[in-house]
């Protein structure tokens, strides 16, 4: 066990580079286990995440390689197991992409459930579902789900619109770019690591229409051909910055990355008086005054992403006046909110709809996270907060956030890292 240690009350100031995507990399780590040959990803953030898919990969048989710094070189030849480890799926949701590269590779797989974040019901049975729509005959034993087929069939595939799941779109083109046949996938998410993932794979050779849309047209091919990709920048890490910026105020510039996946967040800053300045692959957030309540409901892209509503929690938190939040997408988000009350905030939970009331500062405390974008409210509450908060489970913001303790100590925030015995602690790179 881990903790991150941070002395609040310093503005920030500075400029941030904004490392590659987790959630648009994983994918393209497992849709390069279509490819019978190598594959060049860029921009591939050091995370924890990334190393457990990684592991993934090489006990599947595909070769791993780095390069050069954040290039990895991927060699799917002799792709030959259809097991997934347990031990690796269950420490991250992700792990179930390899799935559907496998179906279509192999015609078979065999990948327990999968684990990650305590966030809230997170079922694959739309990625199951999917599945046996192409044809597969698909089993669950013993939390295990077994998937066979001689070839996959194109079908058409209905996903829930209420939330267009991102894990199943992603899983089901994956499968379906080798199927035979035409596959349509109605209710698509709409997210940027979708569109991301399906430019890799047409860039590979896939014939993939309707991109970026809620209709996604994919037409099977034989085979596909490896290629050179750069991954999307983080859209979770710009938005952790900008409202870092926001509650501790200061002037902070996010470098390398796209302003356009960030819209609704820069509408919700902005309602809360906080200045934000956008450029072709820049921001600059700045906020000198105390901000305003803002009221926020999470939906799927383009909507506020669920993943960064703590962040928007701990903001309102120190804003002036009461702001509503609605939380659509996890049920159990709001698992933070204790913690924050802890240091002084005054949030109350009724079902999906958190009522939070602004406090002039909030103040240090022993805390703990209990998820990745948990760990980064309560990193923003301390920089904030009067006083020196220790944040325990300090290995969740490893899994999704690449030096994050430096990055911010590069901005002026006074945090550090060490383990629970008070000796300095070493980040895995």
């Amino acid at each position: 066990m881990e903790q991150i240690v941070v002395s609040g009350g310093r503005h920030l100031h500075g400029a941030v580079s904004i490392s590659g995507s987790k959630n648009g990399t994983l994918p393209l780590l497992a849709a390069a286990m279509l490819v019978e040959g190598e594959t060049v990803l860029e921009n591939v953030p050091q995370i924890e995440d990334v190393h457990t898919m990684l592991q993934m990969l090489e006990a599947l048989g595909v070769h791993t390689r780095f390069i050069g710094p954040g290039v990895l070189k991927i060699d799917a030849s002799d792709l030959r197991s259809i097991e997934a480890p347990y031990d690796l799926v269950r420490r991250m949701r992700a792990s179930f992409y390899v799935a559907g590269p496998l179906l279509a590779r192999t015609g078979r797989a065999e990948v327990p459930l999968p684990g990650g974040c305590l966030i809230g019901n997170r079922p694959v049975d739309l990625h199951v579902q999917g599945f046996k729509t192409l044809g597969a005959i698909v089993s669950e034993d013993s939390g295990v789900m077994r998937a066979y087929c001689q070839r996959l069939r194109g079908a058409r595939v209905y996903l829930d619109p209420r939330y267009r799941s991102l894990g199943a779109t992603i899983n089901i083109m994956l499968a379906a770019v080798l199927a035979d046949g035409t596959t349509v996938i109605e209710s698509a998410s709409r997210e940027p690591e979708v569109v991301s993932c399906a430019q890799f794979l047409r860039r590979c050779g896939a014939d993939i229409s309707g991109i970026g849309g809620s209709t996604i047209t994919i037409h099977g091919v034989d085979r596909l051909q490896g290629c050179r990709f750069r991954s999307i920048p983080d859209r979770m890490e710009t938005g952790t910055f900008m409202y870092a910026a926001a509650v501790a105020g200061g002037s902070v510039l996010l470098e390398d990355t796209l302003p356009e996946h960030m819209v609704m967040v820069t509408e919700a800053l902005t309602h809360s008086g906080v200045q934000v300045d956008c450029g072709d692959n820049y921001l600059r957030v700045s906020r000198d005054r105390r901000p305003l309540a803002a009221d926020i409901a999470t939906a799927p892209y383009p909507g506020f992403p669920t993943d960064l509503q703590p962040c928007h929690c701990v903001m309102a938190s120190v804003a002036e006046g009461k702001s509503i939040i609605e939380e659509a997408i996890f049920d159990a988000r709001y698992n933070y909110t204790d913690e924050l009350n802890r240091m002084g905030a005054n949030i109350r939970v009724a079902g999906n709809m958190a009522v939070v009331v602004g406090v002039p500062r909030l103040s240090a405390a022993p805390v703990e996270a209990t998820d990745i974008r948990a760990g980064a409210a309560l990193v923003l509450a301390a920089l904030a907060a009067e006083g020196r908060t220790h944040i325990s489970g300090a290995e969740f913001l490893d899994r999704g956030y690449e030096r994050l303790t430096d990055k911010l100590r590069g901005l002026g925030a006074e945090i550090s890292r060490r383990s629970v015995e008070g000796k300095e602690a070493l980040c895995w790179v």
